[in-house]
């Protein structure tokens, strides 16, 4: 590689980002105005493929689920950088009396949209850039992140080979219900893993006035639930944490009925393999026992979702003082703990080092702590548009400038 090519400036993605602005906002709330569930994103697939048609790009569309996968080649040759953006709304009606507000039952309460417009922006700001990137960059395009997860079938799909050469770093901006223009990652684990917990008493039920002629259920499913509680904060370190809430409980249909079984449904949140794995254990030991003492036996089900999101520590540091050059340190925040909510990207960084980035998104004159993502009051500024694309740009391009040294 010559020293000049290895030399080339960074773009001022930042500026050259607001004459983009205009149509990132009006695709935002054409998607905002059409929000699509899980994964058929028909409306949503056409869109991108849309704004993306004449960039020069490389693009495959899914086969088990309305994805795009786009890639950019560089003018020279190099590894290859994935930047991520989810697609996918919340079956949550919408309230927030907006212009361009989804009358169809179904809203972008998680920002998605913000999310599909901005990787456009991306999209756009590198391709004009071509000749001066040394490698590949992989645009994701992905439906189904609040539902099974669909980042996995992505890359089962073959989404890290899109490029033909190895992924060296992979981003994604998530915007929240926060102080407007703030950025906030950490490195380590950034957001929990999550289970469900299925947890079912078998008994011998019978009328409600001879419990004694019965193998009551219901007492002991009451006390799991109780017993849940106690667990989490005498078997886990507050600093390695569990969070097991008991969301459903289920017995008889009627109130002279003791059931045959009563089932309890719980949802957990967990920062390491090692706390899972002894959370399980417990839940047994628990479950058994008790059941033991009231004569049931005791079914348990744990049923796996996402794994917990990792940011790469030397990505992370790296992310955010690049961020911090582009758009002024105190704009940038480091956050201190994990947070307990989950996000299927976490298949991507398990494959591939890399960042995932919190964007603060609250308009000007509104509460951040008013609504939290998946209200059906909640709003996301996006006059932001034009950073968080630059963002994902500036830090793809400056990622593949290091391998060129």
């Amino acid at each position: 590689m010559s020293s000049s090519a290895a030399s080339a400036p960074t773009p001022d993605f930042r500026t050259e980002a607001q004459s983009h602005l205009g149509d990132l906002i009006a695709l935002r709330r054409r998607l905002h105005a059409n929000p699509e569930l899980g994964y058929d994103l028909p409306f949503t697939q056409q869109a991108v493929l849309d704004e993306l048609a004449g960039l020069g790009l490389e693009i495959t569309t899914g086969e088990s689920l309305t994805s795009v996968v786009a890639v950019l080649r560089g003018a020279r040759p190099g590894p290859a950088v994935l930047l991520r953006g989810d697609m996918d709304a919340l079956p949550v009606e919408e309230e927030t009396g907006l212009d361009f507000a989804s009358t169809n039952g179904n809203m972008h309460a998680c920002g998605h949209d913000m999310h599909t417009a901005g990787l456009v922006g991306a999209a756009r700001l590198l391709a004009a850039h071509r000749e001066s990137i040394p490698g590949s960059i992989i645009f994701m395009f992905q439906p189904a992140e609040e539902v099974e997860g669909g980042a996995e079938p992505m890359i089962a799909e073959g989404l890290l080979d899109a490029a033909g050469v190895p992924v060296i770093a992979a981003y994604g901006i998530h915007v929240e219900a926060d102080e407007r223009g703030r950025f906030t990652a950490k490195g380590g684990p950034l957001m929990a893993g999550f289970a469900d917990l299925n947890l079912t008493i078998h008994g011998a039920g019978g009328h409600s006035s001879q419990p004694e002629a019965t193998r009551d259920p219901v007492p002991a499913i009451a006390e799991v639930a109780l017993a849940l509680n106690t667990m989490t904060t005498r078997s886990f370190s507050i600093f390695d944490p569990i969070v097991v809430s008991v969301t459903q409980l289920e017995g008889a249909q009627a109130s002279n009925v003791i059931p045959d079984s009563a089932k309890l449904t719980a949802s957990i949140r967990f920062l390491s393999t090692d706390s899972l794995a002894l959370l399980q254990e417990r839940v047994g030991e628990i479950a058994e026992n008790i059941a033991r003492a009231h004569r049931c036996t005791a079914e348990v089900d744990f049923r796996l979702g996402f794994p917990v999101t990792v940011n790469d520590p030397d990505e992370t540091t790296t992310v955010l003082g690049r961020l911090g050059e582009v758009f002024g340190t105190d704009r940038v925040v480091e956050m201190e703990h994990p947070r307990m909510g989950s996000e299927d990207f976490s298949y991507v960084l398990q494959k591939v080092p890399g960042t995932f980035v919190f964007l603060g998104a609250t308009p000007e004159g509104i509460d951040p702590d008013a609504e939290t993502n998946h209200s059906p009051r909640v709003q996301f500024d996006d006059g932001l548009l034009g950073d968080q694309a630059a963002a994902l740009a500036h830090l793809a391009f400056t990622r593949l400038a290091d391998e060129v040294g």
